[in-house]
């Protein structure tokens, strides 16, 4: 499924944020819940194909990415050496483990995508935050 939010003229508002997450919203307030310190949310237009993404900053440390689907949301992190460390030792599931061990690395790191769309997959996206601010 494609990023809802393509039209470059049409910046996300919250009420358009809500809107197409279908009651998924409560997900995304409960992660960006989870994150202990100064907060910064930034929408990001990233060209025609990708569209708008939603970056959670600690500070100035980039932590997640977010792309609104119809009715769900898709958490991106990049995780660095230590934190792939940390994953293969956390409560992640064995799939999400695999993916990003075998995701390829770059120089910032290994990506990894959540959908979330579910409660379970809404608790892997917390670990993985948490991997990431231990980082």
């Amino acid at each position: 499924m494609q990023n809802v939010f393509l039209d470059k003229s049409a910046k996300p508002t919250a009420a358009s944020f809500a809107k197409a997450l279908k009651g998924r919203s409560k997900y995304w307030d409960e992660l960006k819940g989870h994150v202990h310190g100064p907060v910064v949310e930034e929408w990001k237009y990233y060209g025609k194909t990708i569209g708008w993404t939603k970056k959670l900053l600690l500070g100035k440390r980039n932590l997640l990415f977010l792309t609104v689907r119809n009715g769900y949301f898709v958490v991106s992190f990049v995780l660095g050496d230590k934190a792939v460390a940390l994953a293969q030792r956390s409560s992640l599931s064995e799939e999400l483990i695999r993916q990003l061990v075998t995701a390829k690395k770059y120089v910032e790191g290994r990506g990894i995508r959540v959908e979330v769309k579910s409660r379970r997959a809404l608790e892997q996206a917390k670990i993985l935050l948490d991997i990431k601010m231990a980082g």
